[in-house]
């Protein structure tokens, strides 16, 4: 008697295929088989599990996503990230088509990205670094994908996914770069115009009047602005990748070329209109406008060039299904990237508990090395702009009728507010009545054999470009994390970081020199020395300091 297949004992809910294997015992029969999940039974298994840890990923990192979200309600420069979400959403929807026809299938492999980004998000707000926590959250975010729906189905988002990242709010590190490059280009095609100018650092002056190159002029906006939409565009217009990575490219360079010839033309209309024109807010205006045009100038061109959808053929019914014996289960699977995410949560309430916690007392000693003794008056009106230390001192060093300024900034139990390294740490602070800053010799300088480089910079009092009356400073500055010194704003992040992952704190302190440039012998001369003599004597200093609880 022949048994024949049957699939009454399955789930009416379920969408299923029963197959007929042969039966051993009797040969010529057929036994049932195990029934074959289909693609859409196995997408109703697996999008639940997914929601949840996306959610769960966003509870536990509640306080980087809303630090995202303020920057970009705060920055227009990152306003477009409100936007990034619903469109890596709609990129996603407008797949559904091919993803219907996927399977998928858990990996255990999947646990790997998250893990990495886990571990990126606690180096990143240990040592409190706002743009590697936030990449690190959109690498969770994005990680989960192939953690829960596998590679296959990963893969074939991997467009979407990969948008998601312009979600973060980073980019202004270039802002000083762009700034030089516009300036250079602004003054070359000024001279090139036939008008005579005179610079010094980011400012110039022409014979209607003086400009600087400030933040807003950098064109940093236009080049996020650009890279975002344009590789947007790249992506649905163009199927070949050689076409979407040219398009790419010219997003990047279109706008630095247009921002340069934006701020000349800017000056040029000052200009030419007896500074009447292109002046306090039309200067905005005027840049917003010709950047404008100018991008719906490359999408025209690009246009151009693009290149029709490919039909796809719908994939037969067979292919539509796999089965998912070897894959990990999705809601196992879900409970064990659960974990993973919170692990770094995990260690970092346990390296704070074993933080110091005592006040700072940091006070400038009455003599260092080398005959320096403090005097009572201070060298200069001018102190660095650094917010929020645990404690701060400043002195004025003098020896055989030379002085030195010295400054020290002292850190600990740092968080995003209050931190060592910041873009709100600067040897000038931003539209400061009395000071600016002026490139110079802005490199590192080793004082002496053994001793660490320092960052060089010069400072000026507020006057005309023109005028030789104010005051000048060259200023040399280093940090010190956990008795290491280091001019690097990125090594003594990582520093920071990783002293802090191995339990000894994050005692930092930013030391800083500085010297009028008209005293007798050159100002480099003098700190060289005094550098030279003491700054083995302020490490032994600040290392009694971190020990003082």
């Amino acid at each position: 008697m022949n048994q024949r297949a049957t699939s009454d004992l399955a789930d009416p809910g379920m969408a299923t295929l029963s197959t007929a294997v042969p039966n051993v015992a009797n040969p010529g029969t057929s036994a049932p088989a195990a029934p074959v999940p289909t693609a859409a039974a196995a997408w109703h298994r697996a999008w639940v599990p997914l929601v949840l840890l996306l959610g769960a990923i966003l509870f536990l990192y509640r306080e980087t996503a809303l630090a995202t979200a303020t920057i970009w309600a705060r920055s227009e420069t990152f306003t477009h990230g409100f936007l990034v979400p619903p469109i890596v959403l709609w990129l996603i929807w407008r797949q559904r088509a091919e993803l219907a026809r996927l399977v998928p299938q858990p990996s255990a492999l999947g646990l790997l990205p998250l893990l990495g980004a886990s571990v990126l998000w606690l180096l990143g707000d240990l040592a409190a670094v706002n743009s590697v926590a936030q990449l690190a959250l959109a690498a969770l975010l994005v990680s989960a994908v192939p953690a829960v729906l596998g590679w296959t189905v990963a893969r074939a988002m991997m467009f979407a996914l990969g948008f998601l990242f312009f979600a973060v709010p980073l980019g202004e590190f270039l802002m000083p770069q762009l700034m030089e490059w516009t300036a250079n280009f602004t003054v070359l095609a000024l001279r090139a115009s036939g008008i005579p100018v005179y610079r010094e650092g980011l400012n110039f002056i022409i014979p209607s009047g003086s400009w600087s190159v400030v933040e807003a002029c950098s064109g940093v906006r236009y080049l996020i602005a650009s890279l975002t939409v344009g590789t947007l565009f790249a992506y649905l217009n163009y199927r070949t990748t050689k076409r979407r990575w040219i398009f790419v490219g010219i997003s990047i360079l279109v706008p630095v070329a247009a921002n340069w010839l934006r701020a000349y033309i800017i000056v040029m209309l000052g200009h030419l209109s007896g500074n009447k024109l292109a002046a306090g807010v039309d200067h905005l205006v005027y840049g917003w406008l010709f950047f404008g045009v100018v991008i719906m100038l490359m999408f025209m061109v690009g246009a151009r060039w693009a290149e029709p959808a490919v039909a796809t053929k719908s994939a037969p019914a067979a292919a539509a299904r796999a089965p998912i014996g070897k894959a990990m289960a999705a809601w196992p699977m879900m409970v064990a990237a659960a974990l993973v995410v919170a692990l770094p949560h995990a260690m970092e309430w346990g390296i704070a508990r074993a933080e110091r916690q005592g006040a700072v007392q940091l006070t400038a000693p009455a003599a260092l090395a080398d005959g320096w003794q403090a005097r009572q008056q201070p060298m200069s009106g001018w102190l660095p702009a650094f917010q929020g230390p645990s404690a701060q001192t400043s002195a004025a060093y003098t020896r055989e009728g030379k002085a030195v300024g010295l400054y020290v900034g002292y850190y600990r139990n740092q968080d995003y507010q209050r931190k060592l390294v910041s873009s709100d740490n600067t040897l000038v602070k931003a539209k400061d009545p009395s000071w600016e800053p002026v490139r110079g010799s802005l490199g590192n300088v080793t004082p002496g054999e053994g001793l660490p480089a320092m960052r060089t910079a010069e400072v000026r009092a507020q006057t005309s470009l023109l005028s030789s009356g104010g005051e000048r400073l060259a200023v040399w500055q280093v940090y010190w994390v956990n008795g290491r010194f280091t001019a690097s704003d990125h090594v003594a992040k990582i520093y920071s970081a990783l002293y802090r992952l191995l339990g000894q704190g994050d005692e930092s302190a930013v030391v800083i020199f500085y010297a009028t440039k008209d005293q007798a012998g050159s100002a480099d001369a003098v700190l060289r020395s005094f550098a030279a003599g003491n700054l083995v004597a302020i490490d032994a200093w600040l290392r009694q300091t971190m020990a003082a609880q």
